[in-house]
């Protein structure tokens, strides 16, 4: 191949024919030719005008079938996408001109081709060297050859969904002039170049571009024009248009609302599905807006009815969902069916806290059918009823009521079905007003828990998940007891959904009920241990998370010889089978993790070969990492999520089984990798490292004690409530570390802190606490973490940390008021009145927080309590009575009761 640079390039016909014949083998089926195809590809790319054949293909040779050509332009495309850069300027040029010349060509498959073509070369940041690409494609736009126009608006619309945000700050102010040109053809006669026209605009519409908002009236007139459009994908992008107005410009959508709402009312009955299911989000997105109730109000009792009728299964759904197998359980799992499970972080929030550390909650259950995981109307419409239940609350009751009488007991399975979902559906938002039926409606639910249709099965267990609260707060055995029953049998379902469904729910069951599941314990774990032999791969995960989840609610009851010999072997055979490459084994440490803490000193006969595997997957982590760093290309990045989990069992151990972990610690090199591990670039491995390093601190300092000049600085580097896990834990770890620094110099120099090991690194941590508790909007959970540890490092050092006194002590009392009366508390006031002796001026200006805080103590120890005393009345004798007198009438009534009461000031 010889390139040609005097006249406008010509292919050679050798050249071309090699490639017609390569584009025709690759077509074959055969992955032997695929292969050699692919190799074959990579030698040409050598050739400078390779890529000019292949443009040729696409353009020019109308005489090759549409197919060829157009797999000849997707092979440039991923040559550009690779190599775009080495490509030869004439060759660039040439490819481009191409383009622009045959956006129109006859055939919609080589049009959509050159759309994908110019888009990679765009994406490659070709729009600012591209300079006749917008004016060209926007002149195409006024070809009166139809397939000239569509082509142009194919590539535009690729073009505005890749680089909205590019076009949006060009310098050339495109969109000044492109968002009027799109607005022109809502009203052109062609529906395809109507639908291309506001899906272009629609990319503008969530970053409030300036170009769109300056027409923002007219592009929603033009929007009521095209409302009653009869091409459905016109009707997808106006509705897809409406429900991003609604979050970004409610304001011009409000003289029109009622009309809107009535259109998407209709519109979410629409026959295409696709379309309904666009108008469905309308309803998710009004809820979110403070005007919801009001617009919303007066079709409400209208609306419901439409979005319950949504919640039926369609009769595809059904055929995806194999909804008539109502036996699978021995049929194994297809790999592909299982989702890839992310593991949650160990977070240590002190234990007084509730709920997890950044607040994340379960999901909705609207993922009930996982095989069609993709969102669909029916969980769209469920979704909208849960939100606009919180919304509404009791209000829609009076709609609602007749239609679950009318659907609960329905003839019908499928209509059964949708209203047992639209029970669950409305559990949280009108949980006040169901409760006066729920004496009469758990029984039916339980009772449908053996429903001859598995997917009725299955939508009951999430159901009765969702009012699971409520029953557990009722007399143990009218509901309870028989729930719990129910619920073990459908655990052991013929059917897999029903399994997963019962899983799933118990497990909520389990942290709802907590210490009151301790009578039924051990009929629990016959169940779940059967469930071991008879689950196949994807349920046996969840049975993983089920197990675990028990162990963090009945705790340390679990210690039982009886239950450590069901639960244990199933586990340990497990733990023996899995390699250390299998990603099952995530669930699984998981799993184990919350067991150690539960079973403390049962879990003893276990722990070493675990202890040891957990070692050996983060040191195995950490070799493949170093390995990838220094040779990228022959040696593939670990998955860190082995260590994330390993670093948490370890966690789960030292927490589960304190000083016995000790001869475990000392006989492994598990605080050197912990070094590496803490200075691990990704957050999740730190936020594990800071968890483990505080589990240890607590279990066995001596072994950690020799690392803490090596590890303090790095847990300040920490201190960034950017990461909020990861804050959290350092800070919780630099508490357990200094009082255990503080303890330790204690004991060798009877009682004298003076010579404090821990001073050296107060300096290194106290600036950032301060300025964390100070930040606004830190998340409770972290502003308690970081109160108690300024506390504990004012007990081990008062007068390195008294100075600063007058920075923290406001928000320092305001945060722990609110705790309950534990160690760390007790651990951090004795601090802070510690800090107040050694800076009595550093509280004067602020007692009043002083005095709430102590005030928040029930029953505080003797000697604390004493200490309270003598600084309240230190403080009273030093004002004299009657400034007292006026400073505690500013005192809320119980306050000023309790402390006249309790320290008799």
């Amino acid at each position: 191949m010889g390139l040609q640079t005097k006249m406008a390039w010509q292919p050679e016909d050798n050249g071309l024919q090699q490639i017609l014949q390569l584009l025709k083998e690759s077509q074959s089926p055969d992955n032997a030719t695929q292969r050699n195809v692919q190799q074959k590809l990579e030698e040409l790319n050598k050739y400078p005008d390779f890529n000019n054949y292949l443009i040729f293909v696409l353009t020019k040779l109308k005489t090759e079938d549409d197919p060829t050509r157009s797999l000849s332009g997707l092979i440039l495309k991923n040559n550009v996408r690779a190599h775009f850069e080495k490509f030869p300027s004439e060759v660039t040029t040439f490819i481009k001109q191409e383009c622009l010349n045959n956006i129109g060509d006859p055939s919609p498959l080589i049009r959509a081709t050159i759309g994908i073509l110019v888009t990679t070369i765009v994406a490659k940041g070709e729009l600012r060297n591209w300079q006749e690409l917008l004016p060209s494609l926007c002149n195409s736009l006024d070809s009166d050859d139809y397939n000239v126009c569509e082509g142009a608006f194919g590539a535009l619309q690729k073009i505005c969904e890749d680089n909205a945000e590019d076009l949006d700050n060009d310098s050339t102010r495109p969109l000044n002039i492109l968002i009027p040109k799109f607005l022109q053809f809502f009203k052109h006669n062609s529906p395809k170049i109507r639908s291309h026209a506001i899906a272009c605009v629609n990319q503008f519409i969530i970053s409030r571009t300036q170009a769109l908002m300056v027409h923002i009236d007219s592009f929603i007139e033009n929007l009521f024009f095209l409302a009653a459009d009869e091409d459905t994908d016109v009707r997808k992008n106006v509705c897809r248009a409406l429900v991003m107005l609604v979050e970004v410009r409610m304001d011009r959508l409000i003289p029109q609302i009622n009309n809107i709402v009535e259109y998407m009312m209709c519109r979410t009955q629409d026959d295409d599905d696709s379309v309904a299911l666009e108008a469905c989000e309308f309803w998710l997105s009004l809820a979110e807006q403070p005007i919801c109730k009001e617009v919303l109000g007066s079709h409400i009792d209208r609306l419901i009815p439409v979005l319950v009728k949504g919640m039926k299964y369609s009769e595809i759904d059904i055929i995806l969902l194999k909804g008539d197998v109502e036996e699978d359980d021995m049929v194994p799992d297809k790999e592909s069916d299982i989702k890839p499970r992310f593991h949650k972080s160990k977070s240590h929030t002190q234990k007084h806290t509730d709920g997890d550390a950044d607040g994340e909650l379960s999901d909705d259950g609207y993922d009930d059918d996982d095989s069609l995981s993709d969102w669909n109307l029916r969980k769209c419409s469920a979704a909208a009823l849960d939100v606009l239940a919180n919304v509404f609350r009791d209000d829609i009751l009076p709609v609602l009521l007749p239609i679950l009488k009318e659907t609960l007991f329905h003839n019908s399975w499928e209509i059964k079905e949708s209203g047992i979902l639209v029970l669950g559906a409305i559990a949280e938002g009108c949980m006040t007003g169901m409760i006066p039926h729920l004496p009469e409606l758990i029984p039916y639910l339980i009772s449908c828990l053996g429903d001859k249709k598995a997917l009725v099965r299955s939508i009951t267990c999430w159901t009765l998940s969702r009012y699971a609260h409520w029953v557990v707060g009722q007399p143990h055995e009218q509901y309870l007891k028989p729930l719990m029953e129910e619920l073990l049998k459908r655990v052991l379902d013929a059917n897999k959904r029903v399994q997963e469904a019962a899983c799933s729910a118990f497990a909520t069951l389990e942290e709802e009920a907590c210490t009151e599941l301790v009578p039924y314990l051990g009929f629990i774990l016959e169940t779940l241990v059967f469930a071991f032999n008879k689950y196949q791969h994807k349920n046996l995960l969840i049975l993983y998370d089920a197990i675990g989840t028990l162990a963090d609610s009945v705790g340390h009851h679990l210690n039982k010889q009886e239950y450590v010999n069901m639960l244990m072997p199933p586990l340990i055979e497990k733990w023996n089978v899995l390699k250390d490459e299998d990603k099952d084994l995530f669930p699984l440490l998981e799993c184990l993790s919350s067991v150690a803490t539960a079973l403390q000193s049962g879990f003893l006969p276990y722990c070493e070969p675990v202890y040891r595997r957990c070692v050996s997957l983060v040191e195995q982590t950490l070799n493949q990492n170093f390995a990838n760093q220094t040779q990228p290309d022959s040696v593939d990045p670990p998955d860190k999520d082995f260590m994330i989990v390993a670093l948490d069992l370890l966690s789960g151990l030292a927490e589960g089984l304190e000083h016995h972990i000790d001869s475990l610690v000392a006989n492994s090199n598990i605080l050197k990798l912990l070094y590496q591990c803490m200075q691990d670039p990704m957050p999740e491995v730190r936020q594990s490292s800071f968890a483990l390093l505080g589990d240890l601190t607590k279990a066995c300092f001596q072994h950690v004690k020799p690392c803490i000049g090596e590890f303090m600085p790095i847990l300040a580097q920490n201190l960034n409530p950017e990461f909020i896990s990861v804050c959290n834990n350092a800070t919780w770890s630099i508490g357990e570390i200094s009082v255990k620094m503080g303890l330790s110099t204690n004991n060798n120099n009877n009682n004298n802190l003076t010579g404090n090991e821990m001073q050296p690194y107060i300096t290194l941590v106290i600036g950032p606490l301060v300025d964390i508790i100070n930040r606004p909007n830190t998340p409770k959970t972290l502003l308690e973490n970081t109160a108690i540890t300024i506390g504990r490092l004012g007990l081990v050092c008062p007068p390195e940390v008294a100075p600063m006194l007058q920075q923290f002590i406001r928000q320092w009392c305001s945060s722990l008021r609110n705790i309950r009366d534990n160690e760390e508390k007790d651990s951090a006031f004795r601090g802070v009145c510690q800090m107040i002796n050694v800076n009595p001026g550093g509280v004067i200006q602020d007692f009043i927080f002083f005095c709430d805080a102590v005030a928040s103590w029930s029953q505080p120890k003797a000697d604390l309590k004493e200490m309270f005393y003598k600084i309240l009345h230190g403080f009273k004798n030093q004002v004299g009575e009657e400034n007292w007198t006026k400073f505690s009438d500013q005192f809320p009534q119980p306050l000023r009761e309790r402390l006249a009461v309790q320290y008799g000031v």
